[in-house]
């Protein structure tokens, strides 16, 4: 069955920034509608996602063990880590926010972390395992992407409600700044990523870019 041609079979490159097809048959180095520098893959695709990945993996350690807020109510106050900001939660009734913080702190990055893990290894193993499923596990990974940073908007809005009804303070901790680094960290790997590998070999991609670049 013939296939239809593909972009680089017609010298069409899209622009990363503004989405212009360009025609890459002069060797153009920049797009003609904004400007932004023209390639054919993202630069260092994999070694970037590879890079952010670990960061943020290495981040997400401190900010679980770290506490994240303190809560003083009635004069007695104590530390609380994501996983211990759950529980009180749960054990108090408040079973929606326990969930809503688990899902968005433990849950999510988790998810990313194995799936971005997953993509990257079986590209860099030109893998052709799956390559329409695994196109769709990125899409949902750029999609909980959104709701990444959920679990600190209800710490806000936890304590903006305790100190409006008076009945104590909460103040933030170390450990929400980790967890801000590892929202920050997977997005950009996320980000990094280009999801076209998965039905190329990226050994002639890292070629192709060396080439454009002489």
């Amino acid at each position: 069955m013939n296939s239809p041609p593909t972009a680089r079979e017609l010298n069409l490159c899209l622009c990363h920034t503004c989405g212009q097809p360009c025609d890459m048959s002069a060797a153009p180095t920049e797009c003609d509608r904004c400007g932004a520098a023209l390639h054919w893959r993202k630069e260092l695709s994999l070694t970037r996602t590879w890079a952010y990945l670990l960061t943020a993996l290495a981040f997400y350690v401190p900010a679980n063990l770290l506490p994240v807020m303190k809560t003083t109510m009635l004069g007695s106050g104590a530390d609380s880590t994501i996983m211990s900001g759950v529980l009180e939660f749960w054990q108090h009734g408040a079973w929606d926010i326990a969930l809503i913080i688990f899902i968005a702190s433990i849950a999510v990055p988790g998810i990313k972390f194995v799936s971005l893990a997953l993509l990257l290894i079986t590209v860099q193993r030109n893998s052709q395992w799956a390559r329409k499923e695994r196109s769709k596990l990125f899409r949902f990974v750029e999609l909980i992407g959104y709701w990444s940073m959920l679990d600190v908007i209800v710490v806000a809005l936890v304590a903006a409600l305790v100190q409006f009804r008076a009945l104590g303070t909460i103040e933030p901790r170390l450990g929400i700044l980790f967890f801000g680094l590892v929202v920050v960290f997977t997005m950009l790997a996320a980000m990094s990523f280009d999801p076209r590998l998965i039905w190329e070999n990226p050994h002639n991609e890292e070629r192709l870019d060396d080439a454009t670049q002489r």
